[in-house]
Order: structure tokens, then C-alpha cells, then sequence
């Protein structure tokens, strides 16, 4: 859920909160500029009140708080339409407008996804990627899907990674785990049972974890060593389909794949083209 939105309909907020939120909302073109002190005043409430809120919302501060508010200011500005990411067409549209929505939904939603990505936790997880003897993903659903794809990249630059819920096994993947492998989890709610056990477990064994998710209040991150939180303007339920929300996913993991790859570019080059030639004309050949 985007900032905006939680703003909007976060139903945890006390009267006074309620009070700062709604100001915010109401004076958007404002937000980027505006002094702490500023908002206070204009809002009748103090610095303490407004820092409470920014915590409560997932940041450290107010200055976290007012730089994430406004990329996303920017981008709901420059959109090029503003399409709803759980209910993106209706029975009223002719197939023409099904088109021009479906790509700005995509558009917007891997152009928020940008904004949102920290350089430095992808350069890390990465590294950590690249590194790991073992590299095991817990996904469900649509994600598993995203991570199958990211599966099958990282073959091409000799990285093995193991979808750990393929065949039900991941009791025991995760059980076969060192300090020396990584285990990635993959999940827009970031909330499944299991997979905090199967982090905190991690945790408390010194696997290194990376974490996927568009929840900015997902348990799992008190067990991540690297977060990667990438929300959308896309509700749990009463949505069409996870448009937004995967197709960020996917971009998330196409961008690290490439700073993988780019990390040992000559390397994974020379690779690809001696690969290419065995597939093609060599003793792998398929045709």
C-alpha cells in the first residue's frame, strides 16, 4: 500500500494524527518543501507528534518520511493515467482502452517501483547473491512465478538457485541451510506464517536473508538482512489480478539480476557466448 493511501485509510491513527494526515493530503503541492515546524504549526500539534506519525508509518523520521512522500508525489503527478491498480478496466471499455490502461498500469507501477529502490541494499544483495555456495527462494502463488523466472536467469551466469515450496520440501531446504547460503523470500504481503518461522530460523542460525515485499509493515523484515520493499497502490483482496504488484516484482528482480551480471560482466560474457556456441552448433545442440 502506497503512502498516500495509508494516509488515507490507515484506521490506527489517534485524533491527532488523523489531524496531520489529513492537512498532508489536503496541501500535496506543499509536502516537499515544508519545514517540520511549518506542518506543525499549520496543524496545530508539535515536532514529537509528527516524528510519532512518520514511525508509525514505517520511517525513522520526518525527513525519511517527507522524501518518500514526495517521489511519490512526482510520480502520481507525472503518470500518464491515473489507473486503478486493483480495479484497472470495467465491462464499460472497449478493447482500446483495455490496451492504454493495462500499459500505464505497468508504466506506473515499475516507474514507483523505481523510486523506491535503495542502490545500495541491491548492490549488497546482490554481492550476497553472487556469493552464496546455496541460494534458496520461498515464494507462493503469483510471486512463485516471478521467482522461477528469476531461477532461470541466474542459470545463465552459473548462480543455482532452488525454489524451496516446488515439491513441498521446505522443511527440509531450509533445515540444510549454513551461514554460507542465502535464503530469499518473495511476497508482496510479506505475512505467511511459515515463511517467519523459516526466517526467524535463519536468523538465529546466521543464514543471511533477503527480503521481497510490498508490505512496509511485513514481520518479516526484523529477520531480513536486506529488505527490498517495493509497494503499490494494490489492496490484499477485492482486486482483478496482482498487475502492480508483479509486474514490480519483476522488474525488482530483473534490475538485481543485472547487477549481478554486470559485477562479473566479462566473466559471465565469455560464458555466455562458449554456452552459446555448444547450444547451437556444438554437442549440446537441440534441433
Amino acid at each position: 500500500m502506497q503512502l498516500i493511501e495509508q494516509l488515507s485509510h490507515r484506521s490506527d491513527f489517534t485524533t491527532t494524527e488523523t489531524r496531520i494526515a489529513t492537512y498532508i493530503l489536503s496541501h500535496q503541492d506543499a509536502m516537499p518543501n515544508i519545514l517540520i515546524k511549518e506542518l506543525a504549526a499549520k496543524t496545530y500539534t508539535s515536532h514529537s507528534a509528527i516524528i510519532r506519525l512518520a514511525q508509525k508509518l514505517g520511517f525513522h523520521g520526518f525527513r525519511d518520511f517527507q522524501r518518500s512522500l514526495t517521489t511519490e508525489i512526482v510520480i502520481n503527478t507525472q503518470a500518464t493515467t491515473n489507473v486503478d491498480a486493483n480495479f484497472p478496466f470495467t465491462d464499460k471499455d472497449a478493447v482500446t482502452e483495455i490496451i492504454k490502461k493495462m500499459a500505464d498500469l505497468k508504466t506506473n507501477a515499475i516507474a514507483n517501483a523505481q523510486h523506491q529502490l535503495r542502490p545500495e541494499v541491491l548492490t549488497k544483495s546482490a554481492y550476497l547473491l553472487n556469493n552464496a555456495r546455496h541460494i534458496m527462494l520461498f515464494s507462493q502463488g503469483d510471486s512463485q512465478l516471478r521467482a522461477r523466472s528469476f531461477q532461470n536467469k541466474l542459470v545463465k551466469i552459473n548462480r543455482f538457485a532452488q525454489i524451496a515450496e516446488m515439491y513441498a520440501d521446505e522443511a527440509w531446504n531450509i533445515a540444510s541451510l549454513t551461514p554460507q547460503d542465502c535464503a530469499m523470500f518473495i511476497s508482496y504481503a510479506g505475512n505467511t506464517d511459515v515463511h517467519q518461522r523459516f526466517a526467524k530460523y535463519c536468523q538465529a542460525h546466521h543464514i543471511p536473508v533477503i527480503v521481497l515485499t510490498g508490505n512496509v509493515d511485513s514481520p518479516l523484515q526484523q529477520f531480513a538482512t536486506y529488505q527490498l520493499v517495493i509497494t503499490q497502490n494494490e489492496r490484499n483482496n477485492a482486486k482483478l489480478g496482482t498487475f502492480a504488484s508483479q509486474v514490480s516484482f519483476d522488474y525488482v528482480l530483473d534490475t538485481l539480476f543485472a547487477i549481478m551480471y554486470a559485477n562479473n560482466f566479462q566473466t559471465n560474457l565469455a560464458h555466455l557466448k562458449t554456452t552459446q556456441l555448444l547450444i547451437q552448433d556444438g554437442t549440446l545442440q537441440t534441433k
